[in-house]
């Protein structure tokens, strides 16, 4: 597939690798422009980008910036890509670690990625949020290993989710649906799954005993 990457941190930077060694063909962009990537795009063979060519023509896009990078991409960001394309977003948000406080998550109650979306213009599946970067390198099974890590997966489109978790199964993951993105709250920071290095049984019992309470480490 054409995958775009908008983040090249830690996440971003650790699925570019695994990405480009199954075989995607995949652009990866910053903030501060391709020619702080090539060493990067050295190591993987990824294109190195602008933000808006790494949504062009994606069937993949994901967004791994900071939340409060995300109002500042551009506007009609996904006007290229490919039709259907699914928009995975990594996002927590952090408000005195890094963020600020944001009204509409702190008192409207929206979820991190329903905010998200609402800034970016396209529906997104929420992915990879709570998973240490080092284990997308590092923790990778067969299907049907007991020791296989799940990860939550949250959104409202049922296709996009589908291709989501199809491509988290090739990385070497199992995946739970976790539901639409008014429910993952549920797998926000603080919650029981955030962090959690566990299988399917674990990951969808701590789904289920989480609470929208938000903890005062990750309240602003």
């Amino acid at each position: 597939m054409k995958i775009g990457i908008i983040g090249a941190g830690n996440i971003g930077g650790n699925l570019t690798r695994r990405l480009t060694a199954l075989g995607h063909e995949v652009s990866v962009a910053n903030s501060r422009g391709p020619q702080t990537l090539t060493a990067l795009a050295e190591e993987t063979g990824a294109t190195p980008v602008t933000v808006v060519e790494a949504a062009r023509g994606a069937e993949i896009v994901v967004v791994t910036v900071p939340l409060k990078a995300v109002p500042d991409l551009p506007s009609g960001l996904f006007d290229g890509a490919a039709d259907g394309v699914a928009v995975i977003d990594t996002g927590n948000y952090y408000p005195r670690q890094r963020d600020g406080r944001i009204a509409a998550i702190e008192d409207d109650g929206l979820t991190e990625s329903r905010w998200t979306e609402r800034h970016i213009g396209h529906p997104v599946v929420k992915a990879f949020n709570g998973t240490f970067a080092q284990d997308i390198l590092d923790r990778p099974l067969p299907a049907g290993d007991p020791g296989r890590m799940a990860l939550p997966v949250a959104g409202d489109d049922e296709a996009a989710k589908r291709k989501v978790r199809e491509l988290i199964d090739a990385l070497g993951f199992d995946t739970v649906d976790a539901g639409g993105i008014d429910d993952s709250w549920r797998q926000q920071p603080g919650t029981p799954v955030y962090g959690l290095r566990d299988g399917v049984e674990a990951v969808t019992k701590a789904l289920a005993e989480a609470s929208p309470k938000r903890t005062p480490e990750f309240s602003g």
